[in-house]
This record gives structure tokens, sequence and C-alpha cells, in this order.
């Protein structure tokens, strides 16, 4: 089995998310151009600051409070310093290793094994783990988990995330403006045939533009755990800690969420809601790439 480094683990899914996001630029780009063709230039540019301003307000203010959304979205409480000290001790442990500031602490009422983490930047961070978390792994696949965790603070994966959140958001905007648009066109006769062209592929572009970009917002997505677990072994030196809890989760037998609200569930290390999900990576997968660090 060929051996990884964690470190070019690491690089290689921050390069793929990159070139990721280059691609949902360029489709904003290519839908921007066609429209600006259909219809008069500066009619796209009143869609794209409309787009842009509804799309940037709405995802800031979820930006910054995520952490709050987050923990009141799964009903989690402040973890307690003496009932849950292994928690507290290992995070801490974790954050020297790390050179983060210690995050906060919540535990969640759920017999699945699942943690996530939450917050705008290491200094607003949150670190959630279920008590199915806490009762069924040992010390060492907490660690791995709680690793994990945190690898997504130290990589800024909730403002990363937040930008990619704008811009599939504009995308989405753009698209319906443009094809709601056309209802107030449809007695205008002056429309030469380039115009008619353009605007046939406007319109394949506006339903088919926010599709594209949803599969690659849940592969940046998947991207990102791949970072994490990369990150976990980085701070912890020892992957068979996060290898045994995914194993151990693979098998558990908790039965599905039904209360975690599906915006909530991609920031989990592993569904909730007991599918593979188009937001994480199969185990599988990700146990293997573990094995060969």
């Amino acid at each position: 089995m060929e051996r990884r480094d964690f470190r070019d683990q690491i690089s290689r899914n921050k390069r793929k998310s990159v070139f990721l996001m280059i691609v949902v630029f360029l489709v904003i780009v290519i839908l921007g151009y066609v429209i600006s063709f259909a219809f008069d230039p500066g009619y796209f540019f009143v869609i794209m600051i409309l787009a842009s301003l509804i799309s940037i307000l709405y995802v800031w203010i979820s930006y910054y409070n995520s952490d709050k959304i987050a923990i009141a979205s799964v009903g989690a409480k402040k973890a307690d310093r003496i009932k849950h000290r292994q928690f507290y001790s290992l995070v801490e442990g974790l954050t020297i290793a790390s050179g983060l500031p210690m995050p906060k602490l919540y535990v969640m009422k759920s017999n699945q094994i699942n943690a996530f983490a939450s917050g705008r930047d290491p200094k607003h961070a949150v670190v959630c783990v279920t008590e199915g978390a806490l009762e069924k792994l040992d010390k060492n696949e907490l660690e791995g988990v709680l690793a994990h965790e945190l690898g997504h603070i130290s990589n800024y994966d909730i403002r990363y995330m937040t930008l990619v959140a704008v811009m599939v958001g504009m995308v989405s905007i753009i698209s319906q403006i443009f094809l709601r648009s056309l209802w107030f066109r449809s007695g205008d006769r002056g429309d030469n045939k380039a115009q008619m062209i353009f605007m046939l592929i406007g319109i394949v572009l506006a339903i088919v533009a926010p599709i594209v970009v949803y599969f690659v917002q849940m592969s940046i997505s998947r991207k990102r755990e791949y970072v994490a677990d990369a990150s976990a072994v980085q701070f912890t030196r020892y992957p068979q800690g996060l290898i045994g809890a995914l194993e151990k989760i693979k098998s558990d037998h908790a039965p599905p969420e039904k209360k975690i609200s599906k915006a909530v569930a991609p920031l989990f290390i592993s569904s909730p809601f007991k599918n593979l999900g188009s937001t994480h990576p199969p185990l599988e997968k990700r146990i293997e790439v573990l094995k060969r660090m």
C-alpha cells in the first residue's frame, strides 16, 4: 500500500477545493455573459447587484451567528467540566498541539457517535459531541474525532464554505431573476435572431447552472472532510484513533436523527441521517485514505 504524508493530503485537497471554487466563479461569469447578450448589458448589471446584496446579506448574518445557530438547532447544552472531564482534557491537549485557542464545548443528546464544529474563526469556535460519542468511543478514538473537528476550525472551513455559499447563492438568484423576467418580455417582438439564440442558451444555463454548482458545493464539502481527517493525523500523529472511531460510526446501530436540520447536517463528522449523503465521503474511503498515512 502506497504511504501518503498527511501534509500532501491536506495540500492536495485544498488545491482541489480552490479549483472547484474557480468552477463556480466561471459558471457565474458564463451565465452573466450570456444574459448580457440576451438582454441589455445594463440589465445584467442590475441583476448582479441584487443577487450579490441578497446572497451576501443572508449568508453574512448566518456566518456571524453560525456557532449560536448550530448549537441551538440541535438543542446542545454546555459541557460540564466535572462530568465531561475527559472531553475537556482531550480538547485542551489538542489545542496545545495545534496552537488553537480553546473552543466552547457542548454536548447534545443523541445515541449516535457524532460531532461537529462551528464558528466563524478559531476565536469564536464551538465543538459539540453527542452523548453516544462520549459513551461508545475510547480515549484515542474520541481524541481522533475531536482532532478532526479542530481541523475544521484550523482550516477556517466555516469561512471557506460561507464564501462558497455566497457564490452558489448568487448563481441561484441570478438564474431565478432571469427566468422570472422572461414573463415580462413575452410581448416584446423586437428581439433579433442573435438575441433569441442567447436567450435560449440563457434559459438552459439558468436551469442547469444551479444544479451544477450545487454538486460542486457538495464536492467541496467532501474535500474539506478529507482535509480535516488529515489535520487530525497532524495533531495527534496517530491515525488509528480516528480510524477506530470511523469504523465504530460505520457499525453503529443508533437510529437516524430526525430533529437535526439538513442545513446543519454537513457540519457533522458523519451524516446524522445514516446515509452517505452528498456532503460526506463514504466512511470506507476515508478509512482507506487514513490507513495510508
